[in-house]
């Protein structure tokens, strides 16, 4: 992957704005804070109108961008009746540049009814996907090879995302910014963007990152931040009051108010949060997962985790072998 990388937005004719725009202020932000990101822009026309009459100048033609093996493509959603048409149909040039990006390693990205575009391009074959809920059933009987997923923000299977309609591009546009720069970069940029980030399918259905960010109190969002990046340090509460700059007792209530749950259990569920994502690697052992999380030991750990798998149901980190 380049230094830089390239995330390069399809500019279809009869795009609904909003798949397009969605996702480029996601990542547009996320430049401005400093992410590697360049955004590009191209089209298999030369004269775009969405689908509400918004008429778009010229954007590069599809021949004068380079995707590099990890770099994005986006397919927004278009107006049914085009996708229904000869017109899109014959667009073999465009439906086989897809195909060959996606081949050299490029990640193919697609929002609402852009999955259209990816399954008649041979993309979805066998594949797991999404698009709005209207268009589900369509999308399934239209294409039979591919395996559509009911009630999904998004699914990324082997390098291709779907997602559902409309806002649900932000959704996975986040998701993706999670993965590359991490969950704190990525709630900055949803504060930004003034949006609660929400999890998509493919992760897990609880996210401590995400779970407990809906609101706007800019002093326990600093407190977040900070005990995300601070996990191994056991703050007390006084120090946590600084970072926030209130009294103790004024920060105890308002997190708790704020997010529902108190310092102690939020702070305990991103180590576990933490734990989750290390147990994966096979060179840690449980006491080297314990003491990068900020538990006392791997006894510790063990005890937690298995009180707290007894509510998730999720995979018990305590058959792991130390």
């Amino acid at each position: 992957m380049s230094p830089t990388q390239q995330v390069i937005f399809v500019v279809p004719p009869h795009v609904h704005v909003l798949d397009l725009t969605g996702p480029v202020q996601v990542f547009y932000e996320a430049a401005e804070y400093g992410a590697p990101y360049q955004l590009r822009y191209c089209s298999f026309q030369h004269q775009v109108v969405s689908s509400a009459g918004l008429a778009m100048g010229p954007v590069l033609p599809l021949t004068d961008v380079h995707p590099q093996p990890g770099d994005l493509i986006f397919v927004p959603g278009m107006d049914m009746a085009y996708i229904r048409s000869a017109e899109f149909r014959a667009e073999i040039d465009f439906l086989t540049w897809l195909r060959e990006q996606h081949c050299q390693g490029v990640t193919i990205c697609s929002v609402c009814t852009g999955a259209f575009v990816l399954a008649q391009a041979g993309l979805l074959d066998g594949r797991k996907c999404t698009t709005h809920w209207k268009r589900l059933d369509e999308l399934q009987t239209t294409y039979p090879r591919i395996v559509t997923q009911p009630d999904r923000l998004f699914v990324n299977d082997g390098g291709i995302y779907t997602s559902a309609g409309i806002t649900a591009g932000i959704d996975l546009a986040l998701a993706i910014l999670e993965e590359q720069q991490g969950p704190l970069f990525a709630s900055k940029i949803a504060r930004e963007l003034v949006v609660y980030q929400r999890r998509g399918p493919e992760h897990s259905q609880k996210s401590v990152y995400l779970d407990y960010r809906n609101h706007m109190n800019v002093a326990v969002h600093q407190v977040q931040d900070w005990l995300i990046t601070n996990l191994k340090t056991r703050a007390t509460l006084d120090e946590l009051a600084e970072v926030a700059g209130m009294s103790t007792r004024n920060l105890t209530r308002t997190f708790r108010k704020e997010t529902g749950i108190s310092i102690h259990v939020y702070t305990t569920l991103l180590r576990l949060e933490l734990a989750r994502t290390l147990r994966h690697n096979p060179g840690m052992t449980m006491e080297a997962i314990a003491e990068k999380c900020g538990f006392q030991d791997a006894r510790q750990l063990r005890r937690i985790w298995q009180k707290d798998d007894s509510k998730t149901r999720s995979t018990p980190l305590f058959q792991r072998n130390a």
